[in-house]
């Protein structure tokens, strides 16, 4: 089992003069910690499960573009990208730079996207949920596509590309991972059987059920079920002085057990980067034992 870092809370006590910093010791702490892969989210305001629209957010990209300066080590994403927010052919060569330029750690995480409220206030594209999809699965066929060097026109319903040019590849082998976030299961699921090496979903009560529509839609479209890789988004809360260390682990085998091989989270104050000896010492350790 593996573990990821997962940053979707920007308001620090020194504010925005020292949010670089302080990301960057973060980074730092993480990597070093033996956590796989830090995610960060794909918003321009802050989500309300979080706090309010004003709260500091940074945009995703330049954000993983910064981390793949501080890091050596854990792979880089998005959790996940809101595929209306750019268009594909911008979104492969973003993510292809983050890719080359950090030495081939990135991963693509997208979606369908969801925040209307976000996307009116800043004038981007939000077309009804249909079309989302319709959108998400075209993107996926075009990031693929640029990925593996194939200059081939693109002509969707939504996506009209003329040449697929890019240059330099990815330095991942065969592409950056494609991972897609969401538990819908009627079109988000069939996507991941059809398109994606990862996907991620929420811990709800009913996540085992969950991996059994993933595994009926990888049945239908001749997918091996065992060679997509499952991740949980979960919160690493370890209390005031790690006293919740235990319980964190004893969360990480149950998901272990259900069959998910990565568990993202993120970390009550996370600039206070002493926790990261606890995970040091204590759970990744554990987590890779598994």
């Amino acid at each position: 089992m593996r573990l990821g870092l997962h940053i979707s809370n920007f308001t620090w006590p020194e504010g925005a003069p020292r949010l670089g910093p302080v990301l960057a010791e973060i980074a730092t702490a993480a990597d070093e910690a033996g956590f796989e892969r830090i995610s960060v989210m794909d918003h321009l305001w802050q989500i309300a499960v979080i706090g309010p629209p004003e709260h500091e957010m940074l945009e995703a990209y330049t954000t993983l573009g910064f981390l793949a300066g501080h890091t050596k080590r854990a792979k880089l994403l998005t959790l996940v990208t809101g595929v209306v927010y750019r268009d594909p052919g911008l979104l492969a060569k973003a993510v292809t730079t983050l890719d080359v330029l950090s030495g081939g750690r990135a991963i693509l995480g997208i979606g369908a996207a969801w925040n209307e409220d976000e996307s009116r206030g800043l004038g981007l594209l939000f077309p009804p949920t249909a079309e989302r999809f319709e959108r998400l699965e075209e993107a996926l066929r075009i990031c693929r596509q640029m990925f593996a060097g194939d200059e081939t026109p693109f002509e969707g319903k939504h996506y009209r590309l003329g040449r697929l040019l890019n240059s330099p590849l990815p330095l991942s082998s065969p592409r950056p991972p494609i991972l897609i976030g969401g538990g819908g299961e009627k079109k988000t699921l069939r996507l991941v059987a059809q398109y994606a090496d990862a996907c991620n979903l929420f811990p709800v009560p009913d996540i085992d059920r969950k991996l059994d529509v993933l595994r009926q839609h990888c049945a239908d479209v001749g997918r091996d079920y065992d060679e997509i890789e499952k991740t949980v988004i979960y919160n690493f809360d370890l209390g005031e002085k790690g006293e919740r260390a235990g319980e964190i682990l004893g969360e990480i085998r149950r998901f272990h057990d259900l069959g998910f091989a990565v568990v993202h989270g993120g970390l009550r104050n996370p600039w206070d980067t002493k926790q990261f000896e606890i995970f040091q010492k204590e759970i990744v350790p554990a987590a890779e034992a598994l």
